[in-house]
C-alpha cells in the first residue's frame, strides 16, 4: 500500500469545505457505503468531499483463507482478537496518505473527518487517533480499535461517533463497550450509540451520524 489507494470521490456541488475519508468493511468495497451520502442529507451550506477507498484484496484467516477485500488479516473475531499488526500498520498508513491527499487539496486538518464500517471502522479509529495532526473526528461503526495502537495515540483528543448493533454477531458488541470505555478513559469525548440491528446500519443511526457530522464540523470552523 504505498501508492495513494484507488478509490471512489464524491464531489458536492460547491467547492468542498471538508473532507470524508469512509473505509468499507471486510469483503467490500468502496462502493459499499456511496448511497449513504444522499442519506444523511447534508445541507448546501456544508459541501463535504466524500472519499471511499477501496482495500487490497488479500486471504483473510478468519473466512479459511479465502481472498477478499481487507485491511488486514484477521484471525479470530474473539474477545482477544487477533489480527496482522504488519497489515494494520500498512493500511493505517494508507490512511494517513489519503488525509495528506486532502490536505493538498486544501482541506485543513480540522475539516477531515475519517469514518469506517466493521474493519474499515478499525481504519478510521486508528489512522484518526494517530495523525500527528488534529483532525475534525472519527466515525466507527460496528467496530473496534486494536489495543496495540493504544500505545500510538498523539496529543490531539478529537470528538469521536461509536454505534454498534445490539444484535452483532460478527464484531460482538462486547468489543465496541471496550473500545468505548478505554477511549474514555484517555480523556476522548465519545457519542455511543446502540441500535437494534445485526451487523449493518439502519435509518436512525445515519441520522444520528448526519447530525454529529454536522455539529462536528460546524464547531471545528467556527474554532
Amino acid at each position: 500500500m504505498n501508492a495513494l489507494l484507488p478509490h471512489i470521490t464524491l464531489e458536492p456541488d460547491s467547492p468542498a469545505e471538508a473532507s470524508v475519508i469512509w473505509f468499507h468493511g471486510l469483503g467490500a468495497d468502496g462502493n459499499d457505503f456511496v448511497p449513504i451520502v444522499p442519506q444523511l442529507a447534508l445541507p448546501e451550506t456544508l459541501p463535504v468531499r466524500f472519499i471511499f477507498p477501496h482495500a487490497p484484496v488479500i486471504p483473510v484467516t478468519v473466512n479459511g483463507g479465502y481472498p477478499m477485500p481487507a485491511w488486514f488479516d484477521i484471525t479470530t473475531l474473539t474477545p482477544e482478537l487477533k489480527i496482522d499488526e504488519k497489515g494494520l500498520t500498512a493500511a493505517i498508513k494508507a490512511a494517513h496518505d489519503l488525509i495528506r491527499a486532502e490536505i493538498n487539496k486544501g482541506i485543513s486538518p480540522t475539516r477531515i473527518v475519517l469514518a469506517g464500517f466493521s474493519q474499515g471502522g478499525a481504519i478510521a479509529l486508528s489512522a484518526a487517533l494517530t495523525y500527528p495532526d488534529a483532525l475534525a473526528g472519527s466515525i466507527a461503526l460496528s467496530t473496534f480499535i486494536p489495543s496495540t495502537q493504544l500505545a500510538h495515540i498523539n496529543n490531539h483528543r478529537p470528538p469521536i461517533y461509536m454505534a454498534h448493533g445490539t444484535l452483532d454477531d460478527v464484531v460482538p458488541i462486547s468489543l465496541g463497550e471496550q473500545t468505548c470505555h478505554l477511549l474514555k478513559k484517555q480523556g476522548f469525548d465519545v457519542s455511543w450509540n446502540t441500535y437494534a440491528m445485526a451487523h449493518e446500519v439502519c435509518k436512525k443511526e445515519i441520522d444520528s451520524i448526519s447530525q454529529w457530522l454536522q455539529n462536528s464540523l460546524v464547531a471545528m470552523h467556527i474554532q
